[in-house]
């Protein structure tokens, strides 16, 4: 399946690290625990349209490794994998490897 986001849209697929305590345990998903918010850029809008007709620049590329609000945008699942949808105001900071 092919998604373009509209306007100022990322679709972001969410990193899905094992969690392991300090002593080795492993952590698995099942255990109730804070969502991560780390994700790999698959897809980005064209940005906002404003409103002298232009269009905004948007900050982050395919491929980027980005910090997004925990809570924001709309899960979708594409080719059984888990998905979000969010806008480019809910990006917090791209990961610098």
């Amino acid at each position: 399946m092919n998604i373009k986001p509209l306007s100022d849209h990322i679709l972001v697929k969410p990193v899905q690290a094992e969690e392991v305590t300090a002593s080795g345990i492993v952590l698995p998903d099942t255990i109730d625990k804070e969502k991560k918010a780390e994700g790999e850029v698959i897809a980005v809008g064209p940005g906002k349209l404003l409103e002298n007709g232009t269009r905004a620049q948007m900050e982050v590329s395919v491929g980027d490794v980005i910090l997004y609000k925990k809570w924001g945008g709309d899960d979708v699942e594409i080719s059984g994998e888990e998905h979000k949808i969010i806008s480019a105001d809910d990006v917090l900071a791209i990961v610098q490897k």
